[in-house]
Protein backbone atom coordinates (compact mmCIF):
# COMPACT_ATOMS: atom_id res chain seq x y z
CA UNK A 1 0.00 0.00 0.00
CA UNK A 2 1.05 3.64 -0.71
CA UNK A 3 0.25 6.96 0.85
CA UNK A 4 0.37 9.51 -2.06
CA UNK A 5 0.47 13.04 -0.75
CA UNK A 6 0.05 15.93 -3.53
CA UNK A 7 0.29 19.49 -3.14
CA UNK A 8 -2.36 20.99 -5.48
CA UNK A 9 -2.88 24.80 -5.99
CA UNK A 10 -6.68 26.28 -4.73
CA UNK A 11 -7.69 26.75 -8.33
CA UNK A 12 -7.51 23.23 -9.23
CA UNK A 13 -8.88 21.65 -6.05
CA UNK A 14 -12.58 20.59 -7.09
CA UNK A 15 -10.98 19.23 -10.82
CA UNK A 16 -8.77 17.27 -8.79
CA UNK A 17 -10.97 15.82 -6.34
CA UNK A 18 -13.67 15.16 -8.41
CA UNK A 19 -11.69 12.91 -10.83
CA UNK A 20 -9.88 11.11 -7.95
CA UNK A 21 -13.84 10.50 -6.67
CA UNK A 22 -14.94 9.23 -10.20
CA UNK A 23 -12.28 7.05 -10.52
CA UNK A 24 -12.81 5.65 -6.75
CA UNK A 25 -10.50 7.07 -5.11
CA UNK A 26 -11.03 8.28 -1.36
CA UNK A 27 -9.03 11.82 -0.66
CA UNK A 28 -8.69 13.18 2.56
CA UNK A 29 -7.89 17.47 2.27
CA UNK A 30 -5.78 19.33 3.88
CA UNK A 31 -5.97 23.06 3.60
CA UNK A 32 -2.29 24.44 3.27
CA UNK A 33 -0.25 27.83 1.66
CA UNK A 34 2.57 28.05 -0.52
CA UNK A 35 5.80 29.46 1.08
CA UNK A 36 7.21 31.93 -0.89
CA UNK A 37 4.11 32.95 -3.00
CA UNK A 38 1.70 32.89 -0.01
CA UNK A 39 -1.10 31.49 -2.50
CA UNK A 40 -3.19 28.85 -1.25
CA UNK A 41 -3.15 25.17 -2.04
CA UNK A 42 -4.26 22.00 -0.36
CA UNK A 43 -2.75 18.47 0.42
CA UNK A 44 -4.11 15.94 -0.43
CA UNK A 45 -3.61 12.21 1.10
CA UNK A 46 -4.69 9.69 -1.27
CA UNK A 47 -4.08 6.04 0.14
CA UNK A 48 -4.06 3.08 -2.60
CA UNK A 49 -2.63 -0.14 -3.77
CA UNK A 50 0.94 -0.36 -5.21
CA UNK A 51 -1.24 -1.12 -8.67
CA UNK A 52 -3.00 2.42 -8.40
CA UNK A 53 -0.23 4.45 -7.86
CA UNK A 54 0.15 5.25 -11.80
CA UNK A 55 -3.85 6.03 -12.21
CA UNK A 56 -3.19 8.68 -9.37
CA UNK A 57 -0.76 10.39 -10.91
CA UNK A 58 -2.31 10.35 -14.32
CA UNK A 59 -5.68 11.82 -12.81
CA UNK A 60 -3.13 14.51 -11.41
CA UNK A 61 -1.12 15.58 -14.05
CA UNK A 62 -4.73 15.79 -15.72
CA UNK A 63 -6.37 17.76 -13.80
CA UNK A 64 -3.47 19.79 -11.57
CA UNK A 65 -3.01 22.15 -14.60
CA UNK A 66 0.34 24.65 -14.62
CA UNK A 67 -0.31 28.31 -15.42
CA UNK A 68 1.84 31.80 -14.98
CA UNK A 69 1.03 34.23 -13.24
CA UNK A 70 2.57 37.98 -12.06
CA UNK A 71 3.26 38.14 -8.27
CA UNK A 72 5.16 41.30 -7.11
CA UNK A 73 8.02 41.32 -4.82
CA UNK A 74 9.81 44.12 -3.35
CA UNK A 75 13.27 45.85 -4.34
CA UNK A 76 15.39 48.07 -3.42
CA UNK A 77 15.59 51.02 -5.99
CA UNK A 78 17.62 54.52 -5.05
CA UNK A 79 16.97 53.53 -2.12
CA UNK A 80 13.36 53.11 -1.56
CA UNK A 81 11.31 49.22 -1.97
CA UNK A 82 9.21 48.95 -4.75
CA UNK A 83 6.72 46.63 -5.97
CA UNK A 84 8.39 44.45 -8.60
CA UNK A 85 6.23 42.16 -10.85
CA UNK A 86 7.67 38.63 -11.94
CA UNK A 87 6.07 36.07 -13.96
CA UNK A 88 5.87 32.78 -12.11
CA UNK A 89 4.74 29.82 -13.24
CA UNK A 90 2.23 28.02 -10.73
CA UNK A 91 -0.17 25.23 -10.31
CA UNK A 92 0.82 21.67 -11.58
CA UNK A 93 1.10 19.33 -8.17
CA UNK A 94 4.05 18.18 -6.54
CA UNK A 95 3.61 14.92 -5.49
CA UNK A 96 5.08 12.62 -2.76
CA UNK A 97 4.80 8.41 -2.57
CA UNK A 98 4.90 7.10 0.37
CA UNK A 99 4.94 3.13 1.72
CA UNK A 100 2.63 2.42 4.27
CA UNK A 101 3.62 0.36 6.65
CA UNK A 102 0.74 -0.35 8.28
CA UNK A 103 -3.09 0.26 7.47
CA UNK A 104 -5.96 0.16 10.19
CA UNK A 105 -9.08 1.78 9.70
CA UNK A 106 -10.90 2.31 13.66
CA UNK A 107 -14.47 2.77 14.71
CA UNK A 108 -15.68 3.46 18.44
CA UNK A 109 -17.36 0.07 18.55
CA UNK A 110 -13.63 -1.48 18.79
Amino acid sequence: MKLVLAVVQADDLQAVTQALNAAGYRVTRIATQGGWLRRENATLLIGVQDEHVEDVLNILRRTAQRRTAWVNIASEAAGMFAAQPIEVEIGGATVFVLNVERFVQLSADE
